[in-house]
């Protein structure tokens, strides 16, 4: 008789385990993966002296994940990596300031905006470059995969050269081997502050006023979709959003 009970109550628990184990494409039923950059301050970066994951994108993402009573775990890659990620289904989330593009929806299902943003030029100090007019037939720096690349080969006749992580064509624009640097206006001025403040600067308007929304892989989840938006509004209303976003921009969001 005993060990007829013992055969049922490893039965029950293997079968337990394996219902917590395969729901919604997470690890354990209520933990979701999310695929984000290393590099993109103040978005997201990974800290050299902790190793931990810092920044706007990654506070925001554990604020709405403690609002809907779900857990995250990261996962760093290059950001033409996590859009193939999202595309295949990898990872159930993506945040790292990912723009709302008509052609990204064709594969991935974006959450309500949270960010506002738009592509900047960045230059070196003495350079004559004074708008995007003006970069035709010079070397103009990029990241692979990201809306400025694709802004610089549709409307410009620019030499484009992209890399995996922008802080190389920040870095080669230092030492003069690129013309100019097309990206994302909040990571331009944060460099140049933090890095490039008597070395670059930034020309012209802000082109391509595109928003950020949080990713997750076409028509895969949608519970965990209506779950962001919920969790997104509620901490807007809150005040978190505005706590987090002061606490990495400086100044209140705009309204």
């Amino acid at each position: 008789m005993k060990k007829i009970m013992l055969l049922v109550t490893t039965a029950f628990t293997i079968m337990v385990l394996a219902a917590c184990g395969t729901s919604g494409g997470s690890s354990d039923g209520n933990t979701y993966t999310v695929a984000t950059d290393a590099n993109f301050q103040p978005f997201e970066y990974k800290n050299p002296d902790t190793g931990e994951m810092e920044g706007f994108d990654i506070e925001l993402i554990e604020a709405i994940a403690e609002d809907q009573g779900f857990e995250v775990e990261f996962e760093t890659m290059e950001f033409d990596g996590l859009l193939g990620s999202m595309r295949s289904g990898k990872h159930d989330i993506g945040i790292a300031g990912i723009s709302i593009t008509e052609e990204r929806k064709g594969f991935i299902d974006f959450s309500d905006a949270y960010y506002d943003s738009g592509l900047i030029l960045a230059v070196p100090v003495d350079s004559d470059i004074e708008s995007i007019d003006d970069v035709s037939g010079l070397n103009v720096g990029a990241r692979q995969g990201s809306t400025s690349e694709e802004y610089l080969l549709d409307n410009t006749e620019a030499e484009v050269t992209a890399y995996p992580e922008i802080v190389t064509a920040y870095m080669n624009l230092e030492r003069g081997r690129l013309d100019a640097v097309l990206y994302d206006l909040p990571n331009v001025q944060y460099y140049i502050k933090e890095n490039a403040a008597d070395s670059l600067k930034t020309v012209g308007d802000v082109m391509e006023g595109q928003p950020y929304g949080i990713a997750l892989p076409k028509d895969d989840n949608p519970e965990l979709l209506e779950s962001i938006n919920e969790g997104l509004a509620n901490i807007k209303e809150n005040g978190t959003y505005d706590e987090i976003y002061e606490k990495w921009f400086g100044e209140a969001p705009p309204q």
